[in-house]
């Protein structure tokens, strides 16, 4: 089974806080992504949301665009203003060649407090899951009549962030509805992401691959720290530096038949860890497992 190697552009730098990273050139991150071995990248800040302008960058690092995050606002918009609100985005990445979005549901998100301490981030109540399930549905139904799959992106702060709603998103969506299934959002708001990957597999439609230091981790839960202060503090890291056991994952994703991008997505601090050193880190361990568990990289 083939699959191929992406990384979010966020090891570079960060969309919200600027000043990670805000510094360092569209044209410096995607040379070090081809120089760290990478077949393609998902979407960014710093990059051009028209196809014309956008190819042609991408081009001449001999990269594939992978996807791109979009931040949702379906348990607040009604469905039409939803989908005028994607429908930009869905039109670039179709443009691109792009077989999934990556679609994050950001409603009452930290309220542009992005301190906020993630005991305040918002939950949705047992009774309003079927209404939002069905709302989600025909939103992802559209996304794929138009030809671009919605890849669920459960997140830290979200209203699906813990395991129990990860279940309870894939209970009341339909097959539309795929999954992002992204390790180290998994372990850091509690679930084990391996029982959580076979539980939805059949569901996975995307990859992030991003690895957790477990001592940073444990001091985040313990203070209630903010998603942002967590991310400071080095919380995450590339795959294979960290806690979390990718060839188990690995072994399952190459079981089921995944066949997708495996994204490399590690948001730290550039001036700390320095991005094509973590890239190069992040590309050849996971390079290495992925074969290990039986994949083929194209």
């Amino acid at each position: 089974m083939s699959i191929r190697l992406g990384i979010n552009p966020i090891t570079w730098s960060n969309d919200d806080m600027p000043a990670l990273g805000g510094d360092i050139p569209l044209a410096t991150c995607l040379a070090e992504t081809r120089q760290a071995g990478f077949a393609g990248t998902e979407l960014g800040g710093k990059f051009p949301r028209e196809a014309v302008a956008l190819r042609p960058l991408l081009d001449a690092q001999g990269l594939a665009l992978v996807s791109g995050w979009f931040d949702g606002r379906a348990l607040l918009r009604d469905p039409a203003a939803e989908w005028a609100a994607v429908l930009p985005h869905l039109t670039l990445l179709r443009d691109m060649g792009c077989a999934v979005v990556v679609y994050a549901d950001t409603s009452r998100r930290n309220e542009g407090d992005i301190f906020r301490p993630l005991s305040g981030r918002p939950v949705l109540d047992t009774a309003d899951w079927p209404a939002y399930g069905r709302r989600l549905t025909g939103l992802a139904e559209r996304m794929a009549d138009f030809g671009v799959r919605m890849a669920f992106h459960h997140h830290m702060g979200t209203i699906v962030q813990t395991g129990a709603e990860i279940d309870r998103l894939m209970a009341h969506t339909g097959e539309a509805v795929g999954l992002l299934f992204d390790s180290g959002h998994c372990l850091f708001a509690g679930a084990d992401p391996a029982a959580v990957l076979a539980r939805h597999i059949a569901r996975v439609a995307h990859v992030h691959c991003k690895d957790v230091r477990r001592t940073v981790l444990d001091q985040a839960l313990a203070g209630d720290l903010s998603f942002m202060d967590a991310i400071l503090a080095g919380v995450f890291t590339v795959p294979g530096d960290g806690c979390i056991p990718f060839p188990a994952l690995l072994a399952q994703l190459r079981a089921r038949g995944y066949a997708g991008w495996l994204v490399v997505e590690a948001e730290q601090d550039p001036r700390i860890a320095d991005p094509l050193t973590y890239a190069r880190m992040g590309h050849d361990n996971l390079a290495t497992m992925a074969r290990a568990a039986g994949f083929t990289i194209a």
